[in-house]
């Protein structure tokens, strides 16, 4: 008899220590996200080149698409003179306050303003031709002479045209005749003028200003690339790269933008669901309401790979307060509410995938 009551004592005591391990509640999922990233695009232009597609896998700085950029080049050969646009300024606020964002001083250094009123007396010399070669020499003792072009004629005054000094040295203020033959036959002359310096030519150009590509002091060629601009004002005067990447590591939900297509400032050009935004949906009847709590931990096990036994440890991150709606040809039994589980994802995982998840 006394060793039936140690024995009885000693289960209620065992069950006392080790108390029933709670049982493992085990739901249907699948694999959702909370939201999705916008990659807009930081200035207008023309969508150039899209490098991605939807469900594309990509990591931060991985690029998704190019916009081309309006490119000004050097009208003339010569030397910068002055650069007075910075990356990311307004194209408009440095011309209203330099008059130009880029000038040029041009290689040929003088120009002579003209008059046909020392001509040689004959109709055919009083008649310049735009374009034209002429020879120069000055008048003092004719030991400075060169040659030049004819650039421009007065519409208002049909005595005066311009010359562009392509050779020779002269003196600034100095007086030149004009001649149409190289050995400056007084017959050729048609009219004479005073050496002047070249004006530097303004270069400007619209919206902000993204790259420069020269400084003061460089020799550009005629064509040569001097700075590169973009529609719409730059945030925080900064200038991003034409190439547009990813701020996040995720998956592309969307791309909204195709080569060759005009897109504004803060156009949307993709959309990214984050790695961190993956989550697990599940559905929990009222009846297991009781057994499931956020912060409870949860094993994950994909169905395609309920073989290897391998599973993502995961938390209950939320659970509805509204019922879920049913779907047509559900089985009854009852409100159902919507929970999701964090989880961190592999490279193995798509939206989308079925799983199970056991929560303890």
């Amino acid at each position: 008899m006394k060793s039936k009551r140690t024995l009885a004592a000693l289960l209620m005591l065992a069950a006392l220590v080790c108390p029933a391990a709670r049982a493992e509640s085990v739901f249907p999922g699948e694999v959702t996200v909370s939201g999705a990233q916008v990659i807009a695009a930081p200035f207008g232009g023309i969508v150039s080149d899209v490098r991605v597609r939807v469900g594309d896998g990509v990591h931060i700085g991985d690029p998704i698409a190019v916009i081309n950029t309006q490119k000004t080049y050097a009208m003339t050969e010569g030397t910068i003179s002055g650069v007075f646009a910075s990356e990311g300024d307004a194209a408009e606020d440095i011309k209203t306050r330099y008059g130009a964002l880029v000038y040029i001083e041009p290689l040929h250094r003088f120009t002579l303003a003209c008059s046909t009123e020392r001509a040689y007396n004959s109709s055919e010399n009083r008649y310049i031709h735009i374009g034209e070669t002429v020879y120069l020499s000055c008048t003092r003792d004719g030991s400075h002479q060169g040659q030049g072009v004819v650039t421009a004629l007065d519409d208002e005054n049909e005595e005066a045209f311009s010359v562009e000094v392509t050779g020779g040295e002269f003196y600034m203020g100095e007086t030149v005749d004009v001649f149409r033959s190289a050995d400056h036959a007084a017959a050729s002359r048609i009219g004479r003028g005073t050496v002047a310096r070249t004006a530097p030519v303004a270069v400007n150009g619209e919206g902000s200003v993204l790259r420069i590509h020269v400084k003061p002091g460089d020799v550009v060629e005629r064509g040569e690339l001097l700075f590169e601009t973009v529609q719409g004002t730059l945030d925080g005067l900064y200038a991003p790269d034409t190439q547009i990447v990813s701020d996040v590591n995720g998956i592309v939900a969307t791309v909204d933008a195709a080569s060759g297509t005009a897109v504004e400032k803060d156009a949307k050009l993709a959309t990214v669901y984050p790695q961190d935004a993956v989550q697990v949906k599940m559905v929990i009847s009222e009846a297991d309401l009781l057994d499931v709590n956020v912060g409870d931990k949860a094993s994950i096990e994909f169905n395609w790979d309920a073989d290897s036994g391998r599973r993502f440890e995961g938390e209950i991150a939320s659970i509805s307060y509204v019922r879920e709606e049913e779907k047509e040809g559900a089985a009854g039994g009852g409100a159902q509410y919507v929970a999701y589980v964090d989880f961190t994802p592999d490279e193995t995982v798509r939206i989308g995938m079925t799983v199970v998840v056991y929560v303890e």
